[in-house]
C-alpha cells in the first residue's frame, strides 16, 4: 500500500497553505461575509493557476490530476477560502473536454477570471429551479436539459438574489428551463457526450466538497485542541478532562477516515475499480458527517465562548452544514451509494483521476487470503447459523469455531508451523 502523497502533492500543499494562511485570515474571512467572496482572494487563486488545476496544458492549465485538485480543496477548506474555488476548478475541467468555438471561449473567460461559472447538481427535468452552489457569484451556470448541456448567462451588471444562510456560502435559486431575464440561454454541446461530461463533473465537485470539508474539521479540531490545551479549570488544561478529550479524538479519527475515503475514491477511479461510483458517494457522506462532528465538538470544547463571533471556531461550525447541504440532504448520499452498488442501471459517469501516486492495493498475499476467506464463510456459514446470529443473545457455536480453527482463519497471524 502507499497512502502518501508524492512530491508533487507536498509542493502543492505547502504552496497553497503558505497562500491561504497569508490571503484567507480570519479577518479577511470575516469581511467577506455575508457574501462569501474575497476579491483579492480570488485574483490570487486567477494568478496561480489554480483554477485550471485539471485542465491540459494545451488549453491553458497545469494538467494535473484528480489527487492534486483534492490536495487544493483540502488547503481551501482548512482556510475556509471565500471563493468558489472547487465549483471553477470542476467546470474548467468540463469546458476543457468540450470540443468548438463556444466552450473554448468560456474556459479561457473561466481561466483568466473574466467568468464566474458553476454547476446545476440536478437536470433541468428534475428541478426546473435549483439551488445552484457558487450560484450568487456566477455570471453562468451550466446545467442538463435533456442530452443537452447549456449555459445559461445572467445580462452583465445584473443583480444578484442571494440566499441569505448562517454559513455565508453564495446560494442562489437558477431557472434552468428559461434563460434569464435579460440573458441568454446557449446550447454548448448534445448527445451522450455532453451528457457524460456535465455528469463526470458533478461527481469531481461531490470529490472536491467532500475534500476541502475534510480539510475544514481538520483545522476546526486544531482550534478546538489549541482552545483545550490553553484553558484552565480545577488547576488543569480542560484538556486533561476525558469528557473533552475523548469526543475531540473520536472526531480525528472520524475526519482522518473521511479524508481516506476521498483518496481511496480517487484511487477507485484510477484503477478503474467497480465501486468507484459509491466510493465517491460514501466519501461525501463520511465528509460531511465528520465535519458536522469534528466542528460542533470543536464549538462546545470553548464552552459559551464558542458562540461568540470574535472566536474562529464559529466561522468553521457554519460553514461545515452550508457546504455540506449545498448539494442536497449528505445522508442522501448512502441510498445513492446503495443505488451504485446494487441498482442494475448503466455505470455513473466519472471525471478522468489523472496520475495518482496512491495504491490501496494489500498485495497478491492479501488479497489470496482474502479469497481464502470470503470461499470459507460462504460454504461455511449456512443460513441457519445466520439466522442464529439475528435472532439469538449467544451468536457463538463451537462447531463454526473449530472449522474456523481447522481451516487456519481463527488466528491467521500465527505462523502456519503453529498452525495459522
Amino acid at each position: 500500500m502507499q497512502l502518501g502523497l508524492g512530491e508533487e502533492q507536498e509542493l502543492l500543499q505547502r504552496t497553497f497553505a503558505d497562500l491561504f494562511a497569508a490571503e484567507s485570515t480570519p479577518e479577511r474571512v470575516r469581511a467577506a461575509e455575508p457574501a462569501g467572496f474575497d476579491p483579492g482572494l480570488w485574483k490570487h487563486l486567477v494568478e496561480t493557476g489554480a483554477l485550471g488545476t485539471r485542465v491540459p496544458e494545451r488549453l491553458g492549465g497545469a494538467g494535473a490530476g484528480l489527487l492534486d485538485a483534492a490536495v487544493l480543496a483540502e488547503e481551501a477548506g482548512r482556510w475556509l477560502a471565500s471563493a468558489p474555488l472547487v465549483e471553477a476548478i470542476a467546470v474548467a475541467a468540463l469546458l476543457a473536454k468540450l470540443d468548438g468555438e463556444a466552450p473554448r471561449a468560456l474556459l479561457a473567460d473561466v481561466l483568466a477570471g473574466r467568468s464566474v461559472v458553476t454547476l446545476a447538481l440536478l437536470d433541468a427535468c428534475e428541478a426546473a429551479t435549483q439551488l445552484v452552489p457558487g450560484g450568487a457569484l456566477a455570471d453562468g451556470v451550466l446545467a442538463l436539459d435533456g442530452d443537452a448541456l447549456v449555459l445559461l448567462r445572467r445580462p452583465s451588471g445584473a443583480g444578484r438574489s442571494p440566499l441569505p444562510n448562517l454559513g455565508a456560502s453564495p446560494l442562489e435559486r437558477w431557472r434552468l428551463d428559461a434563460a434569464p431575464v435579460g440573458g441568454e440561454r446557449v446550447t454548448l454541446a448534445r448527445g451522450e457526450a455532453a451528457v457524460r461530461v456535465q455528469r463526470a463533473a458533478r461527481e469531481e465537485w461531490r470529490l472536491l466538497t467532500a475534500a476541502a470539508l475534510t480539510g475544514l474539521a481538520q483545522r476546526a479540531l486544531e482550534i478546538g485542541a489549541d482552545y483545550a490545551r490553553s484553558r484552565v479549570q480545577f488547576d488543569r488544561p480542560i484538556g486533561a478532562f476525558q469528557a473533552i478529550a475523548h469526543p475531540l479524538a473520536d472526531a480525528a479519527t472520524a475526519v482522518s477516515a473521511a479524508q481516506l475515503l476521498v483518496r481511496y475514491a480517487i484511487w477507485s477511479i484510477a484503477t478503474a475499480q467497480p465501486e468507484a461510483a459509491a466510493r465517491v458517494s460514501f466519501a461525501f457522506a463520511a465528509a460531511a458527517e465528520g465535519a458536522s462532528v469534528a466542528t460542533a465538538r470543536a464549538l462546545h470544547a470553548h464552552g459559551g465562548y464558542g458562540l461568540s463571533l470574535e472566536y474562529d471556531v464559529q466561522l468553521y461550525f457554519r460553514r461545515a452544514k452550508a457546504w455540506a447541504l449545498a448539494g442536497g440532504d449528505p445522508r442522501d448520499e448512502l441510498l445513492r451509494a446503495a443505488w451504485r452498488l446494487w441498482r442494475d442501471e448503466p455505470p455513473v459517469p466519472l471525471p478522468e483521476a489523472g496520475p495518482c501516486p496512491l495504491d490501496f492495493d494489500l498485495g497478491e498475499d492479501a488479497s489470496r487470503f482474502a479469497d481464502e476467506a470470503r470461499r470459507f464463510f460462504e460454504r461455511e456459514l449456512t443460513p441457519e447459523l445466520r439466522a442464529r446470529a439475528s435472532h439469538s443473545w449467544d451468536g457463538h457455536d463451537e462447531a463454526f469455531q473449530k472449522r474456523l480453527a481447522q481451516a487456519g482463519l481463527l488466528f491467521p497471524h500465527w505462523p502456519r508451523a503453529y498452525g495459522g
